[in-house]
């Protein structure tokens, strides 16, 4: 929250995976720092064999489905996580588990961040995002292991069903989580997001450092044309870790305004 209000924003969301605990921290760092606080989470869910994201603003965190489904996931995170880091150790006899947790913050989500952390440390890659491309990729199966997750029509539900904004997170990147196959026409594209549109999703994350920069014009249209809510932000992901920054993309205040307007579960501050 330092970082974002020395960016110059005064309206922050903080939407961690599979977990709210962070909230009340960020809430209280915004009060002292004079911005916005909107409380949001990041659910990875499943489409058609592939990983996708939701964002989810202002859902309420004790909804029974929603609290038992964040539980879950959390947990197959962690053997996640440990499936990773035995596999690497094969390979890396430096990477053991008890080194691993050493790079994890209690109550902060269990993840590739993390795992990515400590090959820097190790000197086996130089930055995380060379530790996604490769060691971490999904398309290594050697180290590679997925967890369980919700299918996004599922995560929709959710989410609404936690009086939620589901907003999809960078939806068109070339290399991760995408919902769009690189030979589906315009028409397949339209049509997919449509369907999610009648479950419930209200807004597509278009502004991204990681989508493409076809699929951003491509996301913009199709917000158009279906009347979704465009939303922009940095994903930033805390120190040493990504190289973007708070405030490389943001939010227009009219779509903001919107979001707000929807979300009954939980309220900024």
């Amino acid at each position: 929250m330092r970082a974002a209000k020395e960016a110059g924003l005064d309206i922050v969301a903080l939407t961690d995976h599979d977990t709210t605990d962070g909230w009340d921290e960020a809430r209280a760092a915004c009060a002292d720092l004079g911005i916005t606080f909107v409380p949001g989470i990041e659910f990875s869910a499943s489409s058609n064999g592939h990983i996708v994201h939701l964002l989810g603003y202002l859902v309420d965190p004790a909804e029974p489905r929603f609290a038992e489904t964040c539980e879950r996931t959390r947990n197959d995170r962690q053997w996640r996580f440990e499936k990773m880091v035995n596999n690497l150790h094969q390979d890396f006899g430096g990477m053991t588990l008890e080194f691993a947790y050493s790079f994890h913050a209690d109550g902060a989500t269990l993840g590739r961040p993390t795992i990515a952390r400590a090959l820097i440390d190790l000197g086996i890659v130089s930055t995380v995002s060379e530790a996604f491309d490769d060691l971490l990729s999904s398309s290594n199966k050697r180290y590679y292991a997925g967890h369980s997750a919700p299918t996004i029509e599922d995560a929709i539900e959710l989410v609404r069903g936690a009086g939620g904004v589901p907003v999809l997170a960078h939806p068109w990147t070339s290399t991760r989580t995408t919902l769009v196959g690189e030979n589906d026409t315009d028409e397949q594209v339209e049509a997919q997001f449509a369907e999610l549109v009648a479950l419930g999703l209200a807004g597509l994350e278009v502004h991204h450092e990681e989508n493409t920069p076809h699929g951003r014009e491509r996301l913009a249209a199709i917000a158009a044309h279906l009347g979704l809510i465009v939303t922009g932000s940095s994903d930033y992901h805390g120190l040493d870790t990504k190289p973007v920054k708070p405030g490389a993309n943001t939010t227009s205040l009219m779509n903001f305004e919107r979001i707000v307007a929807l979300g009954t579960g939980s309220a900024i501050s």
